[in-house]
């Protein structure tokens, strides 16, 4: 068999439908989502059945034991209410203070420390955006996930490449072994059960959220992670509640733009797209374009890097950092001709920290429409691969490692605090043309994302690709969300064009083969105001595809 590599891409064309969509990263979870749609369900229902199968079938990038956030579009409410954020990310442990980390001589929260454990938003989330939006019970939407579990699922490629690089730290611990069937990273073609996870999740579908927080696996969690030294807590799981946020946004080419707020990093694709709103994208020379991109997404970082924090905890200058004003002034700090390598944030008073090295593509995204035009944009993610690689007994559930990302200066808006929610990665967005959906989209992978999302709709809006030739195109990256760092380029961007890059003073890295995960993996459904049609795209970076009917 052929050594894996992400070098020779398929040809994939755009699919296209009327009934409804779902793309994601994994065909079986794309399916499972298909399932509810064509049963009767809308985008809601897709989307949990969706995320609950990608936390089976790719357990190393998601799962019950880590965060969501979503982007819910409501064809039916009000033109002002159509859009609703879900945040759906967990906190810090009541128990864990920053004055005891730093006495214990810590400078940051290890990616595998107990301490690294917030508690797990995934299910609450699930369950309250099935309340508010949803038409089946949670106990519907999680049966293929459940199956799946149950009763096996073949393994792909990619996906046992990424199971294989987790198995040293699943290993570590027995309890690890609950998601090594036969003591090892399952092989390509592979059917694997994981009986624990599938008992969890069918406790879940009969109890609720409530079983998971309130219930037995809760209290295995909590123990568990005490049992290592930790501070995460009973209470701490049984008083978690996700919370619904009014979402931020920016004009860019006639859409509205929409992303979830702080605390998570959105706000980096919306400067970054504020600070370009005025150039005229399409009519530039590659070099040039790809030098504003860049140059734009140095200044957002500088920016986001240090305002992205818990709100509940931080006065956050969002408006300012969005208003015109204030972007103009940042364009003006581009030169044309020279990378600008000491980016700072516009902002006074405003350093900024460096945070824990992000995933590469482990976190799971899916976009979802329905027939009615409601749209989920949805992401659900453990952080690392296999979140912190603790895996509570008997339950089957890696715990997310998203701790790791609380900074320990007390002076930085995103320092830890008992209560309190981490800087974020994942994002889901959406993009509307008057009041009406026009695409429900996002690119997973750690600090890629707003990346991402700054290229795909300069792909779609500037140069009038279709999705999927806005998914294909190739990238660049400021890898960690490096404001000053190097700039990694995707192989297939031309030589011309990184010579020139170079000759502008980006210190430029070119990626190939699996290395290209960096760049992260997208999916896009856009529809037709008129039409209704929709036509979608899913990044070939990943196993993915998007299915419609």
């Amino acid at each position: 068999m052929s050594t894996l590599t992400l070098d020779a891409f398929s040809r994939r064309s755009n699919v296209l439908a009327r009934r409804g969509m779902v793309a994601t990263s994994q065909p079986l979870a794309a399916m499972a989502g298909l399932r509810m749609l064509l049963e009767g369900g809308n985008a809601a229902d897709a989307a949990v059945a969706t995320a609950a199968a990608l936390a089976v079938v790719e357990p190393m990038s998601t799962g019950i034991g880590g965060d969501a956030f979503a982007l819910f579009y409501d064809a039916a409410a009000a033109p002002q209410q159509r859009i609703s954020a879900l945040n759906g990310s967990g906190r810090a442990p009541a128990g864990l203070h920053l004055e005891d980390l730093r006495r214990a001589g810590l400078s940051e929260i290890g990616l595998e420390s107990p301490h690294s454990v917030t508690v797990p938003g995934t299910v609450a989330a699930w369950a309250d955006l099935l309340a508010r939006h949803g038409t089946m019970p949670l106990a519907v939407v999680l049966q293929p996930a459940i199956e799946y579990a149950r009763d096996g699922f073949p393994v792909s490629e990619l996906i046992a490449a990424s199971w294989q690089r987790g198995e040293a730290r699943l290993g570590r611990l027995p309890s690890g072994r609950e998601l090594l069937p036969g003591g090892r990273a399952p092989r390509l073609g592979e059917v694997v059960q994981l009986p624990e996870l599938a008992r969890s999740l069918q406790a879940i579908a009969d109890g609720g959220a409530a079983a998971f927080y309130q219930g037995e696996i809760g209290r295995r969690i909590a123990a568990f992670v005490q049992e290592l030294g930790g501070c995460l807590a009973v209470g701490d799981l049984a008083s978690h509640r996700s919370t619904w946020d009014q979402p931020i946004a920016i004009d860019y080419r006639g859409l509205r733009v929409w992303e979830c707020p702080p605390n998570g990093q959105g706000l980096a694709a919306l400067l970054a797209l504020g600070i370009v709103a005025h150039d005229d994208l399409a009519a530039a020379a590659p070099a040039e374009r790809w030098h504003l991109l860049i140059e734009a997404m140095r200044l957002a970082w500088a920016d986001a890097r240090r305002w992205v924090a818990d709100p509940a905890f931080v006065d956050l200058p969002l408006a300012e950092l969005l208003a015109a004003p204030y972007l103009a002034g940042r364009r003006s700090q581009i030169d044309p001709r020279r990378a600008n390598l000491a980016p700072a944030s516009g902002l006074p008073n405003a350093d900024r920290r460096p945070l824990q090295p992000a995933p590469r593509a482990d976190t799971v995204y899916l976009s979802v429409v329905d027939g009615q035009g409601n749209a989920c944009s949805f992401i659900n993610s453990l952080f690392h691969g296999f979140g912190s690689g603790l895996v509570a007994p008997g339950t089957g559930v890696a715990l997310q490692n998203r701790g790791a990302l609380f900074d320990l200066n007390p002076d930085h808006p995103n320092c830890l605090a008992p209560g309190k929610r981490p800087y974020h990665t994942i994002i889901p967005a959406l993009a509307t043309r008057g009041d009406e959906l026009w695409a429900c989209f996002g690119v997973m992978g750690g600090f890629m994302q707003p990346q991402g999302h700054l290229q795909v709709l300069v792909n779609l809006l500037d140069l009038a690709m279709l999705p999927q030739e806005a998914l294909d195109a190739p990238r660049f990256c400021l890898p960690d969300g490096e404001p000053g760092g190097p700039v990694a380029v995707e192989a297939g961007a031309g030589e011309a064009l990184i010579a020139e890059l170079r000759a502008r003073g980006h210190d430029v890295t070119v990626m190939a083969g699996m290395e290209r995960t960096l760049f992260g993996v997208g999916q896009v459904i856009c529809r037709d105001v008129d039409s209704g049609v929709l036509t979608a795209g899913s990044d070939p970076r990943r196993d993915g595809c998007a299915l419609g009917w």
